[in-house]
């Protein structure tokens, strides 16, 4: 891959980008410059298969630092669900109480794993709140969700599951299996395409990570978030952050059991090179292997599954199965966010698969602005006379 550009500990951009990709680093560079704050960032595409954009910025971040990636943990989780529906191991309008059977009261034995994969059980967390060890550990969310009340009546309303999504579904794959998701992943997708994406970060890996840091708002930006009051019930209980005291996401990924155990929600731990990879294997022929994902299993986690508002959120149109909707890509494209601004998404039309992280909590958090930018210069160049030859 040609057209590199030099990195310096000052924070400038290093990394490479094949022939005629170069738009992208332009627009990563100009990106990178108009920060106020060093994003610590890294920004990793494939096109058809292959490695094309490999770019990072910031005084300590290159190519090979992990650190953690929140929800797009939650795309590596459901590419394993994508898997086992695909195999017929799992149906997807089978009850979860058919695998679950402790999965009952208050309409949740109605709930199809479809529907639960839409974010539509109203489990969006527990009355009381979950401290750090217990958001940590799979298995103890599931096991206070099942005897929770939902927020809503399951299958009525779709509302974004943030930290408990991962734990549920990886229950019914546990019933369904005997087995983890964290260990599937490692078996099925991680190992054998050697991805710096992690669920439960190994000891020999440790020496790469680095923490997830802290916003530095301007003070435009934090006036406006206390103009804002208060967060809405509902994600404040998403959120975890009606607890007292309130969760904090920092804290969180940087935490030794988020390290530890990998939560499929929001507790992997990664790079872009992991994130893009994760979705160039599930769509695109890597390394003389078939894509992961057969078209039409592509096809059906992708569609929308989730029309009108999140009841947590606000947003509209939100959620395939497990994955979230990528308007700005394209109606086949699937993918994650995750809450420091990081960005992974799959899109078949053009074999773009795309990885963005970054250890600065971006403003406002989320999906970070900037994404846009870049995912526009890559669709540019992809969809480009040039893209042929690239």
């Amino acid at each position: 891959m040609g057209g590199g550009v030099g990195g310096d500990k000052g924070g400038g951009v290093g990394g490479t980008v094949a022939a005629g990709w170069e738009p992208v680093r332009e627009e990563f560079a100009a990106f990178v410059a108009a920060e106020p704050h060093s994003p610590e960032a890294q920004l990793v595409v494939h096109h058809r298969g292959r490695r094309v954009v490999d770019l990072w910025a910031g005084e300590d971040t290159d190519g090979d630092t992990v650190s953690g990636v929140f929800s797009i943990t939650k795309g590596a989780a459901h590419l394993v669900v994508a898997l086992l529906v695909q195999d017929g191991v799992l149906d997807l309008d089978r009850p979860v109480s058919s695998y679950w059977p402790e999965f009952t009261g208050d309409g949740k034995e109605r709930l199809t794993l479809r529907g639960l994969l839409a974010h539509r059980s109203g489990l969006i967390g527990t009355d009381e709140g979950l401290d750090h060890d217990e958001i940590a550990d799979d298995e103890t969310i599931a096991a206070r969700l099942v005897a929770q009340k939902p927020f809503w009546e399951p299958g009525e309303a779709y509302g974004y599951h943030a930290f408990v999504i991962g734990a549920l579904t990886g229950e019914v794959v546990r019933r369904a299996t005997g087995r983890l998701i964290q260990e599937l992943y490692e078996e099925r997708v991680r190992a054998p395409y050697g991805l710096d994406l992690y669920m439960g970060l190994p000891a020999s890996q440790q020496g790469r990570w680095k923490p997830v840091l802290e916003m530095l708002p301007t003070p435009a930006q934090r006036a406006a978030r206390e103009a804002a009051g208060p967060l809405p019930e509902l994600l404040a209980v998403a959120f975890n952050a009606h607890r007292e005291p309130p969760m904090d996401p920092v804290a969180h990924a940087n935490h030794p059991r988020t390290r530890e155990l990998g939560p499929t929600s929001a507790g992997g731990i990664g790079s872009a090179r992991g994130v893009a990879g994760l979705y160039a294997a599930a769509i695109s022929v890597m390394d003389g292997r078939a894509p992961l994902l057969e078209p039409d299993t592509a096809a059906e986690f992708a569609r929308l599954h989730t029309p009108g508002q999140d009841a947590v959120t606000g947003e509209f149109d939100h959620f395939g199965l497990g994955f979230e909707q990528q308007p700005a890509v394209g109606p086949g494209a699937f993918g994650h966010c995750g809450a420091a601004g990081a960005q992974g998404f799959a899109d078949p039309a053009t074999g773009i698969a795309y990885g963005y992280t970054r250890r600065r909590f971006g403003f406002p958090g989320g999906r970070a602005p900037e994404n846009d930018r870049l995912t526009a210069a890559v669709l540019g160049v992809a969809r480009g006379p040039q893209s042929a030859q690239a």
